[in-house]
């Protein structure tokens, strides 16, 4: 199935960000794509992939959730349609690229 739309997520500290993911995913029917990221300067980022709808109010919650624990909200967005290539930037998820045993 291909992504309809990807949401952004990013915050300074990785506390808040962790409420936000936890908010999105609880929800709307979103999958959280790749592991969070710490960017640097204590910036952290998650993107999560569905339906426009679903990403839309994930994303509205997430960053509700992440100011109201007390974190900065630096940066929330929603992409409709992304293109193929912007898989290539995404968070790939380590689990998925271990050898399994």
């Amino acid at each position: 199935m291909a992504k309809q739309a990807l949401g952004l997520l990013e915050t300074r500290g990785l506390a808040c960000l962790v409420v936000g993911v936890d908010a999105m995913l609880k929800s709307a029917n979103v999958e959280l794509v790749g592991p969070m990221k710490q960017i640097g300067n204590a910036l952290c980022n998650a993107v999560v992939a569905g339906d426009v709808a679903a990403v839309k109010s994930a994303i509205d919650s997430g960053a509700a959730a992440a100011a109201a624990a007390g974190g900065e909200v630096i940066s929330a967005h929603v992409i409709a349609r992304p293109d193929e290539a912007t898989d290539i930037v995404l968070p790939k998820d380590n689990a998925a690229r271990a050898p399994r045993k």
